[in-house]
């Protein structure tokens, strides 16, 4: 990937990339990454720079993968009696608003020299929650949104960021495929997990053991995380090379992005989170229904790898406003996915259209938040208290995005007049 896409890359949509002299608002990858120009030469690999990349797959293996495997647990605590689904959704966008959210401060913290600290704690937090949640009963909801929601999405929120913001010290050619690595570690967190929680809490260990063989599981991928990554260099608190937040809040490209990812995101996750109900309560196989969040996150792994590098050749803009009309589509198509060959080709070309998303972002990081937070929730409450309009969840939530997807094609042809050039 060129110098130009690799700037700013994290869990969450694409804002397309901008020139620095016109824009920006650097993420702590983009300082970080100048920071270390001026120290001295990146070293583009070595034994450090593959362990940093070893331990950010690690990372996002447990906090991306456990998040999104929540349509897991939203169908349990459901069916265990624990609220609506309105009710559930909100554990689960919780925990996501908070990993998305804390970003700004996790980022800003690594540029200040404190990522062993930050990661120390979002560590403790990360077990702690797990082990927690796997001693209360699923049926009383105060418990399980205090530690899957709020314990969870904190450690979340102070190891994601940094893990994704250390590649930039060892990483500068190379920094895509690094990049690309440590993000592939979500999809496989998000494959593996749902198998083993579904296959544990429907077996002989139940929801207790269950939760916690997980929770052992990333005790020993934090371990690891956190005895092989470690910094190259010192801290800075120097804000001189960062554009002014009013500078880019008064651009109309970037204005427009900004709100058609944002109003995009209140429908993106709806499927994350109620699929397995969906095919469970359409009377097909329970099989079927365990493996549909595991399709979707496989799905993600290809949209993660191949878009990335098409994007550097026809845009990013050319690239992901049709990534977003594509995912509007195939959620006014789940009307059809009603039966098993159906339910596994939707999941997979969903999860790839979303993985495909899933790239660059700088203040955007902190804006999706909010729409995470409530957009589930929203869903939850037009499904109903019995679970039975889905058309209303559905429609909204298609509606929505196709709203944001026709956002960005006036953002697009005002990037297009000011540079020139249709590659964008």
């Amino acid at each position: 990937m060129s110098d130009k896409h690799d700037a700013t890359v994290t869990e969450a949509p694409v804002a397309p990339a901008v020139d620095d002299a016109e824009k920006g608002i650097p993420s702590a990858v983009e300082s970080a990454s100048a920071f270390s120009d001026e120290l001295g030469s990146v070293p583009d690999g070595g034994l450090w720079a593959w362990m940093a990349v070893l331990g950010g797959w690690c990372t996002t293996f447990c906090t991306f993968g456990f998040s999104t495997s929540f349509g897991v647990f939203q169908d349990y605590f459901v069916q265990a009696g624990a609220g609506t689904s309105s009710d559930i959704s909100w554990i689960g966008s919780i925990q996501l608003f908070l990993l998305f959210g804390m970003g700004i401060f996790s980022g800003m913290w690594f540029d200040q020299g404190y990522f062993r600290h930050e990661f120390l704690v979002g560590t403790f937090l990360i077990l702690l929650s797990v082990f927690m949640l796997s001693i209360c009963d699923p049926s009383r909801y105060y418990g399980l949104v205090l530690t899957q929601g709020l314990v969870m999405g904190v450690g979340c929120g102070l190891t994601t960021t940094p893990a994704l913001c250390l590649q930039s010290h060892y990483w500068r050619k190379r920094r895509a495929l690094a990049l690309g690595l440590v993000q592939a570690g979500s999809s496989c967190g998000g494959v593996v997990m749902p198998i083993m929680l579904n296959r544990l809490f429907n077996g002989s260990a139940g929801f207790a053991w269950g939760t916690r063989a997980v929770a052992f599981l990333m005790l020993v991928l934090l371990t690891i995380a956190n005895c092989i990554m470690r910094t190259r260099l010192p801290g800075t608190k120097d804000k001189g090379s960062q554009v002014p937040i009013k500078t880019v809040m008064v651009d109309p490209p970037y204005v427009l992005t900004v709100v058609a990812t944002v109003i995009f995101f209140f429908g993106m996750y709806f499927p994350y989170f109620y699929l397995q109900t969906w095919v469970r309560l359409h009377g097909m196989s329970e099989i079927l229904a365990f493996y549909t969040i595991s399709i979707l996150n496989a799905g993600s792994v290809c949209g993660r790898i191949i878009p990335n590098f098409v994007a550097d050749y026809i845009g990013p803009y050319n690239l992901i406003i049709p990534i977003f009309y594509s995912c509007s589509i195939l959620l006014f198509a789940m009307f059809g996915v009603t039966n098993v060959p159906a339910v596994i080709v939707f999941s997979f070309l969903y999860g790839f259209a979303t993985g495909s998303g899933e790239l660059r972002i700088g203040m955007l990081f902190l804006a999706t938040s909010f729409p995470i937070l409530v957009g589930t929730p929203i869903d939850g409450a037009l499904l109903g208290s019995d679970n039975t309009y889905w058309y209303k969840a559905i429609l909204f939530s298609a509606i929505v995005m196709l709203v944001g997807s026709s956002l960005l094609v006036p953002a697009r042809q005002l990037t297009v007049k000011r540079r020139g050039t249709q590659l964008t």
